[in-house]
C-alpha cells in the first residue's frame, strides 16, 4: 500500500519553511555586462506530497493532457513563438551580418578532422519520435524534442518532451540492445496514483538521470502551469493551514489526494512587460501582488536498479516558472537549476535532499534565486570516485547576455554551492568568479533564432547558442578532478562550431582552465553539443551537424587523455545522416544528451534528432561509443 504525507500551506502544494541569507552576493561578472549577478536568500520547502509507487511497469497513463506553460514572455523556452510565422522566412540578405571573429577566438579553432580513426559505433537504434513502435504507443511527440537519456547496468531510459520509453541494454540480463520494454507512455505515468499535480499534468522538459553512486534512476518533471489554491484539495477536505512549518518538523500526515474529475484550468499567462523593459522579480515577493498559485517540480527516485520497478515520488512547490531543469547528482543532493523565463535574466537553483529521497523519507528542497546570471549548470558526477567529503558543488555559466544584445564574452563564470541540511542558514553560494577563456560569439546570436540552412527549403533552424545547455560533467581521473563543458559558437569560416573545455580543480577547489578548443573542421554547422569524459580522461562530444547541402543529423568526435591539448583527435563518427529537412518549426531539438555507461565507465551514449525521407517530424537516434584504450572497471 502506498504511503503519503501532505504538508500545509497557502499554496496548492508545499510551503516555504524558512528564509536564510546567503554569502557571496553582489560579485561583478563580465566587463561587458551592465549588471551584477546577485543571490537572494535561500528558501526551504518541504515535499508537499510524497509516497512510494507500484512498479512502473504496471502503471498506465492517466490520460492527462500536456500542461500549458504559464510564464512571463512569449517564448519561455517551452512556448515556440516562431518568428517566421508572422514575418515570413528571411532571405540570406536579411540575416544578421556575420560576427567578427577575433584572432584570439580563431586561434583555438580546430580546422581539420582528427587524424586518428573515428571512434567505433558500438550500438545504434531509433528511439522516440517518428517511426517509434512500442508496447504502449507509437509516433512523434511535439517540437522541439528535448532529448534526455540515461543508461544503467541493463537498461537505457529515454525521455523526449512528454513521453518516456525503456529499452534493453545488452549484458547480463539481455542479449540485445534496443528492444522496447515499456513505452511510449506520458512521462507523468511514473506519477500515476500519486494524487497531485504530478499525476494530473504531463509536461515536456522532463529529464532522466542514472544515479551511479546509488544505483538508482532519477526522473525530474517540471509543472509549467500555475496550480490554483485548493486545486488538488480532496472534496470535503478543509483548506490547509496558512502557517509555515518549522525546519525539521515532520510533515502533517494524510493520504495523497486523488485528482478531481474536472480539474480547474490554469490561469492564463500574464502579459509580458511593454516598452521593452524587463520584468523585475523580488527575491521575497509579496504574495498578495503575485498571480494566484504556484508552479512545481516533481521527482521520482527508483527504489532499486530496475527502472521498471517502484519509485519514491515527491512534489515540491516552486514560486518561479521552472523551465529547462538540468538535474545534477552530487553526494549531498540533487541539484536542479532552472530558468524563470526567456525575458528575465534570472535563474533558480534548487537542491533536493538526496539522502532522504533515496530512503523514501520526508524531504526538503533548498532554493536560491540568482539574478543577472546566464543559463546555469551544476556539476554532475560520472563514475564512482567521489570528491572529498563536504566539497561544494561547482556551478558554471557562459557569459554575455542575449536580452541586452551582448553576444560575445571571454569568460566562463563559476559559483560554489554548499548545502547544509542540518542548518539551512549555513547553506551558501560564493561567486561568480571569472575563468578567462578564448573569446567567443554566440552562434546565431543566441536562442530562438533562425540560422542553420537546410537544402530544399527556406526554413532555418535554431541552435540555442547562448548557453552551456547540457551537461556540466565532473569526473575524478587519476590524481586530478576534471569538469567538462561545451557550447555552440560562431566560427571564422562562417558556420558553427563546438567550443569545449576541460577545467580542473586546484587545492582550494577553484576550477581553472586546463584546455579548450573549438571544433570547426569545415564551414558547416556543428551545434547543440553534449559532452562527457570517461574513466581514463578521454573526452567525447556529440552534436548536431548540418548546413546546405547537408540535412541536419548527428555526429560524435573525441580525444584521448594524453593527446595534444585543445584537439579532438579522433575523426568524427556519423551517428545519423539526415535525409529530409525539418519544415514544421524552426526549433531543432532544445538539447541532446551524452551519458556515461556505469557498467564499464568507458562507453559513452549519445542521442539526437534526424529525419528520414517523408518524415513529417523528427525521429531520434541513440548510439554508443567506446574510446580506444579505455578498459572496464571503476
Amino acid at each position: 500500500m502506498n504511503r503519503a504525507q501532505r504538508t500545509g500551506g497557502t499554496a496548492a502544494i508545499g510551503v516555504a519553511l524558512a528564509v536564510f541569507p546567503l554569502a557571496g552576493r553582489d560579485v561583478p561578472r563580465s566587463h561587458q555586462e551592465q549588471s551584477q549577478a546577485t543571490t537572494a536568500p535561500v528558501t526551504v520547502h518541504r515535499a508537499a506530497t510524497f509516497d512510494v509507487s507500484p512498479p512502473l511497469g504496471s502503471l498506465r497513463s492517466s490520460g492527462a493532457t500536456t500542461d500549458p506553460p504559464d510564464c512571463e514572455g512569449a517564448a519561455c523556452g517551452t512556448s515556440p513563438g516562431d518568428p517566421d510565422l508572422d514575418a515570413g522566412q528571411k532571405s540570406a540578405d536579411e540575416l544578421p551580418p556575420a560576427p567578427i571573429i577575433t584572432a584570439a577566438s580563431a586561434a583555438v579553432e580546430q580546422t581539420s578532422q582528427g587524424q586518428r580513426p573515428s571512434v567505433p559505433l558500438i550500438e545504434s537504434f531509433d528511439g522516440l519520435g517518428a517511426g517509434f513502435q512500442g508496447p504502449q504507443g507509437t509516433g512523434a511527440f511535439g517540437n522541439p524534442s528535448d532529448n534526455s537519456l540515461a543508461v544503467g547496468p541493463n537498461h537505457v531510459v529515454q525521455i523526449v518532451n512528454s513521453r518516456l520509453a525503456v529499452y534493453t541494454k545488452k549484458g547480463a540480463t539481455y542479449d540485445k540492445t534496443g528492444t522496447v520494454l515499456y513505452g511510449a507512455v506520458p512521462t507523468n505515468t511514473v506519477f500515476a496514483g500519486f494524487g497531485d499535480v504530478c499525476e494530473a499534468r504531463n509536461n515536456g522538459d522532463a529529464v532522466v538521470r542514472y544515479d551511479q553512486l546509488a544505483g538508482r534512476w532519477l526522473i525530474v518533471m517540471p509543472i509549467f502551469g500555475r496550480i490554483a489554491p485548493g486545486e488538488f484539495q480532496k472534496p470535503g477536505e478543509p483548506p490547509p493551514p496558512s502557517h509555515p512549518a518549522l525546519p525539521g518538523q515532520l510533515a502533517q500526515p494524510g493520504p495523497a489526494a486523488a485528482p478531481p474529475a474536472n480539474p480547474p484550468q490554469p490561469q492564463p499567462p500574464p502579459q509580458p512587460a511593454s516598452g521593452g523593459s524587463q520584468p523585475q522579480r523580488s527575491p521575497a515577493p509579496d504574495a498578495s501582488a503575485q498571480p494566484q498559485g504556484t508552479f512545481a517540480m516533481c521527482y521520482a527516485v527508483s527504489t532499486g536498479a530496475d527502472p521498471l520497478g517502484p519509485y519514491y515520488r515527491y512534489a515540491f512547490e516552486r514560486t518561479l516558472f521552472p523551465d529547462y531543469p538540468r538535474p545534477a547528482i552530487w553526494p549531498d543532493g540533487y541539484y536542479v537549476p532552472t530558468s524563470t523565463g526567456d525575458d528575465v535574466i534570472q535563474k533558480h537553483v534548487c537542491i533536493a535532499d538526496r539522502a532522504k529521497m533515496l530512503a523514501g523519507q520526508p524531504a526538503t528542497e533548498q532554493c536560491i534565486v540568482i539574478d543577472g546570471a546566464n543559463f546555469l549548470n551544476n556539476a554532475d558526477i560520472d563514475g564512482h570516485r567521489l570528491p572529498p567529503p563536504g566539497a561544494p558543488n561547482i556551478m558554471m555559466a557562459a557569459g554575455g547576455t542575449q536580452l541586452k544584445k551582448i553576444f560575445d564574452d571571454d569568460g566562463i563564470y563559476v559559483w560554489k554551492v554548499h548545502v547544509d541540511w542540518q542548518t539551512p542558514a549555513k547553506t551558501n553560494v560564493s561567486g561568480p568568479a571569472k575563468i578567462a577563456v578564448a573569446p567567443y560569439h554566440y552562434l546565431c546570436n543566441g536562442q530562438l533564432t533562425n540560422c542553420v540552412p537546410q537544402p530544399g527549403t527556406d526554413r532555418r533552424l535554431d541552435v540555442q547558442g547562448d548557453k552551456i545547455m547540457q551537461r556540466l560533467v565532473y569526473r575524478r581521473v587519476g590524481n586530478h578532478e576534471s569538469i567538462v563543458a561545451a557550447h555552440s559558437v560562431a566560427t571564422h569560416a562562417g558556420g558553427g562550431g563546438v567550443r569545449w573545455y576541460e577545467f580542473r580543480l586546484d587545492k582550494k577547489r577553484d576550477p581553472y582552465l586546463y584546455q579548450q578548443g573549438t571544433y570547426a573542421p569545415d564551414g558547416f554547422y556543428r551545434w547543440m553539443p553534449s559532452i562527457a569524459i570517461d574513466r581514463k580522461g578521454g573526452i567525447g562530444v556529440g552534436y548536431s551537424f548540418g548546413g546546405t547541402p547537408n540535412f541536419a543529423g548527428q555526429r560524435f568526435a573525441a580525444r584521448l587523455a594524453n593527446d595534444p591539448k585543445g584537439a579532438l583527435t579522433l575523426h568524427e563518427t556519423v551517428l545519423a545522416n539526415g535525409a529530409a529537412a525539418q519544415t514544421n518549426t524552426f526549433r531543432w531539438e532544445d538539447y541532446t544528451t551524452t551519458a556515461s555507461d556505469p557498467s564499464d565507465d568507458c562507453t559513452l551514449w549519445y542521442v539526437g534528432d534526424y529525419l528520414e525521407i517523408r518524415d513529417a517530424s523528427y525521429r531520434t537516434m541513440i548510439g554508443s561509443f567506446h574510446l580506444p584504450g579505455c578498459t572496464g572497471g571503476r
